[in-house]
């Protein structure tokens, strides 16, 4: 497997993209501390995150995720080995991508990371009342400023994404290199029957998500009783009813074949795609090892088409 190097740079990285979300939520800071000491120790170096982390939760107003990143950097002095993503549009009192709440939004989230710029900044989501003129001049002001040192668009149309890439183009403006979309082998058509066409156009990197499916694709659900009383059952419950049990098969016989975690298989799946660098997260630091050997995963031609057809009706 080829070493990606990051967007706007020949900076080589492992390619699993470590997901920031549960950091303040499913785990303390000090689990979080733990989880990306761990994440850092097997060679990984990206971590995604974003201002609206975790909002969702009682008592949370955003942000928690990066302070805890921040600390984290500052207290190991490791800010030079850590590449950094997050998102803009989705906080409460930062929805939306108008140009004043985006750089504003920006600054709050440098000082929650504690440092002086990101290596990949985020539309976490499109605003479609703000023209997409407008989006690119924003953003463009955001990485000629150094406060970003490259652009990624996440949940745009493909005609409002082809948009900002022509526009930026056309303008001589900062172009998105990256997309977050939403692709797993639970949720592919929307991704690979217009997005991809975009990605191979453009050239732009995919860092996507959520490629475990919210645990769903670990293999720790096989059966109904399985979702009760676990906190994510509820978000993973929704992939069994579309049929997704039967993809969890043929992940645990591909998985038994190699002798790896189903999970390995679900991100080598992912890689073998084409993805630059799929997003997971971990809790724990034992979650992390399923996670970092899907980069050494070889997936066989015929072990792909075992996936595909397990998973083509999603």
């Amino acid at each position: 497997m080829q070493t990606p190097t990051f967007p706007g740079t020949d900076r080589p990285f492992a390619p699993i993209n470590l997901g920031g979300n549960p950091f303040g939520w499913t785990a303390s800071a000090d689990a979080s501390f733990a989880v990306l000491d761990a994440f850092l120790d097997a060679g990984g170096a990206f971590v995604d995150t974003a201002d609206a982390y975790s909002a969702w939760a009682d008592g949370h107003e955003g942000g928690e995720s990066e302070a805890i990143i921040g600390r984290w950097m500052a207290d190991r002095g490791n800010r030079d080995q850590v590449l950094v993503a997050t998102k803009v549009g989705k906080k409460p009192d930062r929805q939306g991508l108008g140009r004043a709440s985006v750089l504003a939004a920006l600054d709050e989230s440098l000082d929650r990371l504690e440092t002086d710029h990101v290596d990949l900044y985020y539309a976490h989501a499109d605003d479609e009342s703000v023209a997409i003129a407008d989006q690119v001049a924003t953003f463009d002001e955001v990485v000629t400023s150094g406060r970003a040192r490259a652009l990624g668009l996440s949940n745009y149309t493909p005609a409002r994404l082809r948009e900002f890439l022509e526009t930026a183009a056309s303008q001589d403006a900062t172009l998105p290199t990256a997309i977050q979309p939403r692709y797993s082998l639970v949720s592919r058509g929307d991704y690979e029957r217009t997005l991809a066409p975009l990605v191979a156009e453009f050239d732009l990197a995919v860092f996507c998500y959520p490629a475990l499916a919210s645990g769903f694709l670990t293999g720790k659900y096989r059966t109904e009783a399985d979702f009760d009383g676990n906190a994510r059952g509820g978000a993973a419950r929704r992939y069994a009813e579309a049929g997704g049990l039967a993809v969890v098969d043929a992940l645990v016989q591909v998985a038994d074949r190699h002798g790896v975690e189903p999970a390995t298989v679900a991100l080598g799946w992912l890689l073998a795609k084409g993805v630059t660098a799929p997003i997971a997260s971990a809790s724990r630091p034992e979650q992390l090892a399923p996670l970092m050997a899907a980069t050494g995963l070889r997936l066989t031609e015929d072990d792909v088409a075992e996936l595909d057809e397990a998973s083509a009706s999603f």
